[in-house]
């Protein structure tokens, strides 16, 4: 049996024996009927980046098979800001390599997440899940490379305040139970997540953990494996559903966003990648760094300023990106400094058999360590939108590797100390720093916006709408006005609770 499919915890793929990829209406109708499922949930994420639902009732063999072939209408302009209510009718369309049986619903139901399309039958050039499609598809025909991405789900978990076995503040990190309180809630995440599709590398508490008048707040994380780029976005907008849905059902508050209070650890959505052709990783050569991997470094410094219009979206995002916290804001990069912009994990290209010198029973192996190599964008946060956000980081990679001066730009940057010393000021203040508002990001956005519409990427009145938006909140001063003002903050954190 594939190794991929074999132990795969998607019941869809055990029960067909068959790759997501290779699901066809036929696998879909015959997994319906042998398991009684009694109805069909369409997915598919509006303009707020959220998980939006369309239920249908099995009536007949039919029936199923009608909206399985041609999708339902929807109300476009309900959806999205951009749509005008005269011209707003889509399609949903059901992409099958997406279905998985739903985790929470008392009724069987099988839920598929959907592309949108106009009235002439083309995919809708809006939408943020096509606009990802167009990104993945220029960068593959301009530079001969494809994308993997995963990301890093970071939360927090809000319940009444405990007294047994309290949490030591801001010390949570990889923190088991008893002291940590939500792991069950966690696992059980990782295992709908993974039986719903999702390739989980891991999940572990964080170092958010302190108290707020009489409620415990907890951090936790779960990050997933590289995978195809449309993939890893389809997989992160699936776990924060069940995150959510498992934090109802268990009565808790639930959040994504990216900052609680002043002088806590703040969630961020960190984005690993990787870069491949022929199906391999050309991240690393001879042991070291590719060129193309710092070409594509290159890239997301460029674009860096801009990409927070996608990545972080809310005026609570700026009081994340502060100067001496794991947080970057400096425009750099460098090998395992967590306080970079792209930081570059451990590296693999050691050639000490690490397993034979733990377990000396096991015989010394030849393991591609490189393989594992990934470039990891640390600003981002819960606030995405992240098909648009992963969308900008792929036009931000094929900028890169496109880039006459590439490598010159990036080893200018490239950072080897702590930046925050003062012994190393000078090298701090040659580099440029991130914006420190969603008013400033739209400047730049203003500013890069041509890079992004090129190759019709990202629609001109999409760009239009988010620099709108972003100009709304109004915060161009609202760090400096409020400081570390922890009431106003919370204020704050309360408008933007349940973001992206």
């Amino acid at each position: 049996m594939d190794n991929i499919i074999e132990m795969n915890s998607n019941p869809l793929v055990q029960y067909l024996n068959k790759h997501p990829e290779e699901f066809t209406k036929s696998d879909l109708i015959r997994y319906i009927q042998d398991h009684n499922i009694e109805m069909v949930n369409y997915r598919y994420v509006g303009g707020d980046g959220r998980l939006k639902t369309l239920n249908f009732v099995i009536n007949s063999k039919k029936h199923l098979d009608s909206f399985l072939t041609a999708g339902e209408r929807v109300d476009g302009s309900s959806l999205f800001s951009h749509i005008e209510t005269g011209a707003s009718d889509l399609y949903v369309i059901p992409r099958y390599k997406t279905a998985f049986l739903n985790p929470f619903s008392e009724i069987p139901a099988l839920d598929i997440l959907c592309s949108f399309y106009n009235k002439d039958g083309e995919p809708m050039g809006g939408s943020p899940e096509f606009i990802l499609r167009k990104a993945h598809q220029a960068m593959k025909q301009e530079t001969g490379y494809s994308f993997e991405v995963m990301g890093e789900l970071e939360y927090y978990v809000i319940s009444p305040k405990e007294n047994l076995y309290p949490a030591t503040d801001q010390k949570g990190y990889h923190e088991s139970g008893p002291f940590a309180k939500w792991e069950n809630l966690r696992m059980e995440a990782m295992r709908a997540i993974a039986r719903c599709g999702g390739n989980i590398k891991y999940g572990h508490s964080e170092v958010g953990n302190f108290s707020i008048y009489d409620h415990d707040y907890e951090q936790n994380e779960i990050e997933f494996l590289p995978v195809n780029l449309e993939d890893a976005a389809d997989q992160l907008i699936v776990a924060k559903w069940i995150l959510r849905s498992l934090a109802y059902k268990h009565g808790v508050t639930l959040t994504f966003a990216p900052k609680i209070t002043a002088g806590k650890a703040g969630s961020g959505l960190h984005i690993h990648t990787k870069i491949i052709k022929d199906r391999k990783s050309v991240m690393t050569e001879n042991g070291k760094l590719s060129d193309i991997a710092k070409r594509a470094i290159a890239g997301y410094l460029v674009m860096a300023p801009s990409l927070t219009a996608f990545g972080n979206t809310n005026p609570t995002s700026y009081f994340r990106l502060v100067p001496h916290q794991e947080a970057p804001t400096n425009i750099c990069w460098g090998d395992r400094n967590r306080s970079v912009l792209v930081r570059v994990p451990l590296g693999w290209s050691g050639n000490h058999s690490m397993i034979h010198d733990a377990n000396p029973n096991e015989p010394e192996d030849d393991y591609d360590f490189t393989q594992k190599q990934t470039v990891e964008f640390r600003c981002p946060d819960g606030s995405a939108n992240i098909y648009l956000l992963l969308a900008g980081l792929t036009v931000a990679v094929r900028h890169g590797l496109t880039m006459e001066n590439a490598l010159a730009y990036a080893q200018k940057r490239y950072v080897d100390v702590n930046i925050f010393d003062n012994k190393h000021k000078d090298k701090c203040d040659e580099l440029s720093q991130l914006p420190v508002s969603c008013f400033d990001s739209a400047d730049f956005l203003t500013q890069q916006r041509n890079i992004y519409e090129e190759y019709g990427v990202f629609p001109p009145a999409m760009i239009d709408d988010i620099i709108r938006k972003l100009k709304s909140f109004d915060d161009k001063d609202l760090r400096s006005r409020l400081g570390n003002n922890k009431e106003d903050i919370l204020k704050l954190v309360d408008e933007y609770f349940h973001c992206g």
